[in-house]
């Protein structure tokens, strides 16, 4: 212990060697919430290592609003900090004192050097009572003032998430009759297209007598068929597709028709029977999408899809 003496002699000894930290008020008055500056500066040696307090440091009775640092100036061997609390006070106290240290490392040991106490007088707005134990006299002042409209942020979340519960609530109660309403809009949407498409390539047919249309028109046939049942028919054969719709007359005997057209490139006198082959398809799509719809429980008229007649032999 002893040995350790001189050490923490000489480094007590060195910041008392120096100047004392000093710190003031800028003005010497100051209002009831009003923002003042306290200006903190230590001239020290230029071997010493300062720190200056910081937004946790002890202010009371005032409150810290923020500051401003300056860069350390160095000038023959003395250095230079200063800093500037910006403060305020809410103290009723007419004289307002304020000490604040200035931390100084020296080795292994932490000094505290406090600054002189500087004063600040707190300036009264309101006016003192005429009388012992008179109140002042209040002025009323019932004029409106201004204030600006501010967004309802909990009531439009809560009302938001309100919104949110019923759709899904609903989305949930009535989820099986929403898909099926969505899936007949979907096949009358396709529907309609397919008819359009169809009366455009059985129309080039009739006019150009080309089997590329002809070929055309089945192929979409097929095509809408797989999608309107879900299940792919166009790579079955003309003998396939009449057993998977269980020998249907009007499937069996469009399908030959057009079999005889295409692959045996035998046309007839008159455009009877190619007519007949398109009208028979057709007419079986019409057949099979009213099956459909009816399945998904959409009421159809009957009638709407009437077979038509074969030709007289």
């Amino acid at each position: 212990m002893l040995g350790l003496l001189p050490q923490l002699t000489a480094a007590q000894a060195a910041p008392a060697a120096s100047e004392a930290p000093t710190g003031r008020f800028q003005r010497p008055t100051v209002r009831v919430g009003e923002v003042i500056d306290y200006e903190l500066s230590y001239q020290h040696g230029a071997t010493l290592e300062v720190i200056f307090p910081d937004s946790a440091a002890d202010f009371s009775p005032f409150e810290y609003v923020g500051r401003r640092y300056y860069p350390t100036r160095t000038r023959k061997g003395r250095s230079l900090d200063r800093a500037v609390y910006r403060l305020r006070t809410f103290a009723l106290d007419s004289v307002q004192t304020l000490v604040l240290p200035v931390t100084v490392l020296s080795g292994r040991d932490t000094l505290l050097l406090p600054t002189a106490p500087a004063q600040l007088r707190l300036v009264r707005t309101a006016s003192t009572p005429t009388g012992a134990g008179e109140a002042p006299v209040l002025r009323q002042n019932l004029q409106l003032m201004p204030v600006e409209t501010q967004f309802n942020y909990p009531y439009w979340l809560a009302g938001t998430a309100l919104l949110l519960l019923l759709v899904g609530a609903v989305v949930l109660g009535f989820r099986r009759g929403l898909r099926q309403r969505y899936r007949r809009y979907r096949l009358r949407k396709n529907h309609a297209y397919f008819l359009a498409q169809y009366a455009r390539h059985v129309e080039r047919f009739t006019l150009s007598r080309s089997l590329t249309n002809m070929e055309r028109a089945i192929t979409l046939w097929k095509n809408y068929l797989s999608t309107l049942e879900d299940y792919n028919i166009t790579s079955l054969t003309t003998r396939e597709i009449v057993a998977h719709y269980q020998n249907d007359a009007d499937v069996s005997l469009a399908l030959r028709l057009a079999d005889r057209v295409i692959y045996g490139n035998q046309f007839s006198e008159d455009d009877t029977e190619t007519d007949l082959a398109f009208e028979l398809l057709r007419s079986f799509a019409e057949r099979q999408y009213t099956h459909v719809l009816r399945q998904l429980g959409e009421p159809v008229a009957a009638g709407t899809a009437r077979r038509p007649q074969a030709p007289a032999a």
